[in-house]
């Protein structure tokens, strides 16, 4: 285990569990937030041993979203050059996030109680989405006077739809995990934090016991379809499954079947 400012790290075989670790603060994200955030997606990319990665947090909250008090400091500037800097400072924030979705890994997000604002941000970087029943979730940016800045309004209605993400953004509106679950923001509800901490294990172990390259390779072409379109992403997944079959992962499934016995994969 390893700890830092903002955040406690555990791994589990071939899992990270990395847990927002400021319940006194209801796991409020600031500058240094996103930076250890990006730091740790660094490692988990660049660490074979590790397949997925999990999102969880301490206390009554999951996060209550972004600084206010520091994103108050940010917007206080009115002169050309300390607007720029603001510019500036929104896109750092918003490379935090996109190490998520740029981690090789697939990263879990597991919610409990409230998910507002740069929550949402988060979350919507994930690659799969769970929480608790009490959870509540809102782009709570629209009642506060700013445009969500740091990838909601450009992920999200991938994951839900335009239907439900326009109501959404635009009302800032509180909505449930139940509703969570009916738009498609999340794929499973737990009743509490155990069995929500259980269910997101047990998905990761599913995950990690599948061909780590296969996986990887699998999320890279999933975001280059979302990013460039149908015939862009087939051409894509033809030249990788052209370069990396056949695998010592291919051989090892194959081999697998035909003895009735478990694979085990190396990522090779």
């Amino acid at each position: 285990m390893s700890e830092s400012g903002h955040f406690k790290v555990e791994t589990d075989e071939h899992v990270a569990w990395l847990t927002l670790d400021r319940p006194e603060k209801r796991n409020i994200m600031g500058t240094l937030f996103f930076k250890e955030l990006s730091e740790y997606l660094d490692k988990f990319d660049q660490d074979p041993a590790i397949r997925v990665v999990i999102i969880k947090a301490e206390g009554k909250s999951f996060t209550a979203g972004t600084d206010l008090t520091e994103a108050g400091s940010l917007l206080s500037g009115k002169a050309a050059d300390q607007r720029e800097g603001t510019r500036k400072a929104i896109l750092a924030l918003q490379g935090g996030l996109t190490k998520i979705e740029q981690c090789r890994k697939p990263v879990i997000a597991a919610i409990h109680s409230h998910c507002i604002g740069g929550g949402i941000d988060l979350i919507s970087a994930c690659d799969i989405r769970m929480a608790t029943t009490d959870a509540i979730f809102s782009i709570r940016e629209t009642r506060m006077g700013i445009i969500a800045d740091l990838g909601t309004l450009q992920r999200l209605p991938y994951i839900i739809g335009h239907g439900w993400f326009r109501e959404l953004a635009l009302t800032g509106r509180d909505f449930t995990a139940a509703e969570a679950l009916q738009m498609g923001l999340i794929t499973r509800i737990c009743e509490d934090r155990e069995a929500l901490v259980a269910e997101a294990q047990k998905l990761a172990g599913l995950i990690a016991n599948c061909p780590p390259l296969t996986v990887q390779g699998t999320k890279e072409v999933i975001l280059h379809s979302r990013d460039h379109g149908v015939d862009a992403g087939l051409q894509y997944v033809a030249q990788k499954n052209a370069a990396a079959l056949p695998s010592e992962d291919v051989v090892e499934a194959v081999t697998a079947f035909m003895e009735k016995r478990q694979p085990e994969f190396k990522g090779k």
